[in-house]
């Protein structure tokens, strides 16, 4: 059921609360932002599909930048004022909290209580198949189902992990490693199609166009992809003519200069690393970019929130 929801000229917007499964007894807030067509007030084709994975709570800082960050709707908001108005904004949060900390059960089965990832396995694609099905099931909730009858494959989808929900991230970029090659000719003509969301895993990861990690980290290892064979196997893709794609890696001292995590900035220089090297032998097809906001600032939990605010997403 919908929490909250506002329909202006051009845009839905609303906190959904959906279970991703019928009969399930959890469900998922999450925030929307959706592109709407002004003369007939129904979804209109977005250019891409912004897709934000939120971390642990954080709650009674007393820190009003905190708190205004904290909130889904700011956040999609913020993304919308990033990509542009012709983009669909999604805001997740984990559907299962263990006190603070956000469990991302359905995306990453091997979590322990605390939801932090113990591997990352393609086996079953359970992420993209979770993605695709909570998209789904949120816009049965915003009662568009007479638009539905349109939708086959998304152009692009943009996707960011914030803290924690960078685990999310990685998980996605494993089974995009092992995902079936949609050749580029195919993308350009699924691309003239009214699309809002992809109906299948595979469309839904040959629709990735961007991975942003938003000062992502754990307190354990795996707040990065460091499997060499994941990344090797996302370079053979666009040598056999899969899309391009990006990937961000947005940090602040935080994350990167923490002392007693040492293994994020470790994790974080060795990805950028087999990136790199891959971006080597694929013509431009894949394209990386690490960018550290406030570097001149002691590592605290405001500026890990308000690196949302400050995204460079170009």
């Amino acid at each position: 059921m919908a929490f909250s929801l506002n329909i202006s000229m051009d845009r839905w917007t609303g906190i959904l609360k959906v279970p991703l499964y019928t009969n399930s007894t959890t469900y998922y807030r999450v925030a929307a932002s959706l592109c709407l067509s002004p003369s007939t007030k129904s979804l209109s084709v977005p250019a891409a599909n912004a897709i934000f994975f939120n971390g642990d709570k954080i709650k009674g800082t007393g820190n009003p930048v905190i708190e205004r960050l904290s909130d889904l709707q700011k956040i999609a908001e913020i993304l919308v004022s990033k990509f542009g108005n012709s983009i669909n904004a999604r805001v997740v949060e984990a559907p299962v909290f263990n006190g603070p900390f956000a469990v991302y059960k359905d995306f990453i089965p091997s979590v322990n209580e605390y939801g932090e990832p113990k591997s990352y396995d393609a086996d079953g694609f359970p992420a993209s198949s979770s993605i695709v099905l909570l998209l789904w099931n949120c816009l049965k909730e915003v009662l568009l189902l007479k638009v539905l009858a349109l939708v086959f494959h998304c152009s692009s989808t943009l996707l960011l992990g914030f803290s924690k929900g960078g685990a999310v991230l990685n998980q996605l970029v494993t089974e995009l490693g092992f995902a079936p090659v949609q050749l580029t000719e195919d993308v350009s003509l699924a691309n003239k199609k009214d699309q809002i969301i992809p109906n299948s895993k595979d469309g839904f990861l040959n629709s990735i166009a961007e991975f942003h990690y938003v000062d992502v980290g754990l307190n354990t290892e795996g707040a990065y992809v460091t499997n060499q064979d994941v990344i090797t196997k996302i370079s053979e893709r666009l040598v056999q003519g899969a899309p391009g794609i990006r990937f961000f890696l947005h940090g602040t001292p935080r994350q990167w200069c923490d002392r007693d995590r040492i293994w994020i900035r470790k994790e974080k220089d060795e990805f950028f690393q087999l990136l790199k090297e891959a971006a080597r032998k694929n013509m431009g097809k894949l394209y990386i970019r690490e960018r550290l906001y406030f570097g001149n600032k002691l590592p605290d939990l405001q500026i890990h929130f308000e690196i949302i605010k400050h995204l460079d997403v170009s």
